[in-house]
Order: structure tokens, then sequence, then C-alpha cells
């Protein structure tokens, strides 16, 4: 079927809408048999069809221009940080549990065998990074952001900690800039292993600092939509810190545009990477507008 070239309205958005949906639906089905492959990761309640759907779109909506293929890691890994997050925030005990879980998935990005679930899922994602040609010179980089992920969600189980027993909550500005716990950027970085060329791959340290601006805008995104769900499972928000909303807002806004600053100068070598983080802002934007991804408690 053709669509006239002088249509440019709602047929032809639509139509680029429906592609994009196939996309989400093909990359469904393989993260669903992920899922299944690692089941004890994921209780149901939290892990409703709607969560696996959530982050398949996502990953489709940010690169339409992809296979389900290119698109594997970056859904598996998006997969990955919703179990780390739900062992981390809710499953962990103490923080001798965080700390073991940590080491084992450290133990994991340093190429030793599994000892726990969770690193056996990173396992595999590890092995299939392994097999793309960048991998072997971004695998430092790679295992920082994990780093950095893990140690973020540990600063905010001990903020958590804190809160609960009636001390000291972070500020404002300490809980953006741990904003390293949502997860995206290393999510970004596995995509772009998997699929970047030369000449963006000479551009990577600037995507990864674009990306963890954009990561700090999802960050709060998410901290807007989420109040009520986050008062009902004891989860940290910045609306329970002390910000407003109009504060929450405002932040947003000065980093959507310190990201489009940044991005400007890698638009001709990176075109794909630079409009993938774009997107992101847009369609987080629109999705946690009306929901989230979590199932129930």
């Amino acid at each position: 079927m053709g669509i006239p070239e002088t249509e440019t309205g709602a047929l032809r958005s639509a139509v680029e809408h429906g592609r994009i949906s196939a996309l989400a639906v093909d990359c469904q089905r393989g993260l669903q048999e992920c899922a299944q492959r690692h089941a004890e990761l994921f209780p149901g309640g939290p892990f409703d069809p709607r969560l696996i759907s959530g982050v398949t779109l996502a990953n489709a909506f940010g690169s339409p221009e992809a296979t389900a293929d290119e698109l594997s890691v970056a859904c598996r890994a998006s997969l990955w940080v919703f179990a780390a997050d739900w062992l981390v925030d809710y499953a962990a005990k103490d923080r001798a549990e965080i700390d073991a879980l940590t080491g084992a998935v450290l133990a994991v990005a340093d190429g030793r065998d599994p000892e726990v679930p969770l690193a056996g899922f990173l396992a595999e994602i590890r092995d299939d990074l392994a097999r793309r040609p960048a991998f072997q010179g971004l695998r430092a980089r790679w295992r920082t952001q994990l780093e950095r992920y893990m140690a973020a969600m540990t600063r905010e189980w001990e903020w958590h900690a804190a809160v609960k027993g009636g001390r000291a909550a972070p500020t404002f500005d300490e809980y953006v800039a741990n904003a390293d716990n949502f997860g995206s950027t290393l999510v970004n970085l596995s995509h772009w292993i998997t699929t970047c060329g030369p000449a963006a791959l000479e551009r990577f340290d600037a995507l990864w600092a674009a990306s963890g601006t954009v990561q700090r805008v999802l960050r709060l995104l998410n901290d807007l939509a989420t109040l009520q769900r986050d008062l009902e499972w004891g989860d940290l928000n910045p609306l329970m810190l002390g910000a407003t909303r109009e504060d929450v807002v405002k932040r947003i806004d000065a980093l959507v545009e310190q990201s489009l600053t940044e991005l400007a100068p890698l638009r001709a070598d990176c075109p794909r990477e630079t409009t993938y983080l774009e997107r992101q802002i847009g369609f987080s934007t629109g999705f946690y507008g009306r929901t989230d991804y979590w199932g129930d408690l």
C-alpha cells in the first residue's frame, strides 16, 4: 500500500506509528522469551505484561529505524535494570545483601561466571555484547556505567533507610545528581556498543555525557508520574523530599535545554544517536503523562 506524496498529515503519521508499534511487537516476543528464561527474577504482580510491552515500546520509539535483532540487547538491558531495581529496592533486607549483589554483578562485568540469578542474566547480555566488535574498546566504559548504576541504587537505598529512621533526607540537587539509579544510560551504552558506526564510536564519550543529562530528565519525568505509587510502595520521590512540582518542572526544562546544547555539536557525526536521545525525552514525556511501567505490588 502506498501513501500519496501529497498526504503529510494524520495518515502518514499513523503509518509511522503503526510501523514502530509493529517493531515493538516483534521485540516483545523475544523479550517475553527472555523473561521466561530468567523467570525467578520476575515475580508476578510487579512484572506484569504491561511492563514487558512498555519496555519494548520505549526501545522501538527510541530507534524506529532499527530491527528487532538490533534492539534485542537494549530491550534485555532495560529488563535487567527493572530486575536489579526490584532486588535492591524491595527484596534486599540489608546493606550486606546489596553489597553482595553488587559484587556478583561486577564480577560478571570483569568476565567471571555468574553466582546469582541477576548476574546470570547480565552474563547473557555481556556475552552478546562481547560478540560486537566495539565491545573490546568500550568494555571498561560499560563496566564503569554498571558500577555507577549499582552505586546509585545503593545510595538511594541508604537515603531511604535514613528517611525511615528519621534522619536527614537528600537535597533535591543530591537526588538529581544520583540519576544513574534510573539505568537508562547503562541501556544506552549497551545499545550503542551494538549499533554505533565508526563516526559515532569516535564521539562515544560525548554521547555518554549527553545521555547522563537526558537520564536526569527521564528520572524526574518518572518522579512526576509516580508519586502515588512511590507513596504506596515506600519509594523516594523529590516531591516527598521538599521539592515542589514547580521545582521539578523547572529543573526538567533546564535539563532539556542543556541536553539540546550538548547534542547540537554531535548531530552531524551521530544523527541516529542524537535523535535516539531526543526521542527518549519525547516518548517519556508522553508515556509518563498517562501511565507507568510497573504492575501491582
